[in-house]
């Protein structure tokens, strides 16, 4: 069994076409005198814009003999195989650890949007938590995939 989702961060995107929106007004409303103010905020329009698109998906990939997760198109990401996953739960975040690549008192968490996630417990002793908006279709897809590893 497969299992493939991928979530998207719509709060992102928001603030994407927000900041599209702003510098548009901007410059359609600023005379040649603020040129180079509409340079700056063009340039950080743009890079705004690239690390928004880059982080607004999260795919989580239960496959094989591996969970890989990753956002947009593939960086960063994480890959566990099935040998490192000593067991998984369903967990709430809390609200104030964000969203984005986060280092939380309980190990890693990688979190496009919402509260709801998997924490994985590792081999290692260390935690890794999926942020997820499909939370009982993942733990489900763990709990057949982890029963059918070798071993």
């Amino acid at each position: 069994m497969e299992y493939k989702h991928t979530q998207t961060g719509y709060l992102f995107l928001f603030v994407l076409v927000w900041m599209v929106g702003v510098t548009a007004l901007i410059a359609a409303f600023a005379g040649d005198e603020a040129s180079e103010a509409l340079l700056i905020m063009a340039i950080t329009t743009v890079i705004v814009l690239a690390v928004v698109f880059w982080f607004s998906r999260l795919t989580v990939r239960v496959s094989g003999s591996e969970v890989r997760v990753g956002f947009g198109p593939g960086w960063p990401r994480r890959v566990f195989g099935s040998y490192e996953i000593v067991a998984f739960r369903p967990v709430r975040n809390k609200w104030y650890y964000g969203w984005g690549v986060r280092k939380i008192p309980e190990g890693w968490m990688y979190n496009v949007w919402g509260l709801d996630a998997v924490e994985l417990e590792l081999a290692s002793g260390k935690k890794f938590r999926i942020g997820t908006n499909d939370q009982d279709d993942l733990v489900a897809a763990l709990t057949t995939h982890l029963a059918l590893r070798p071993g």
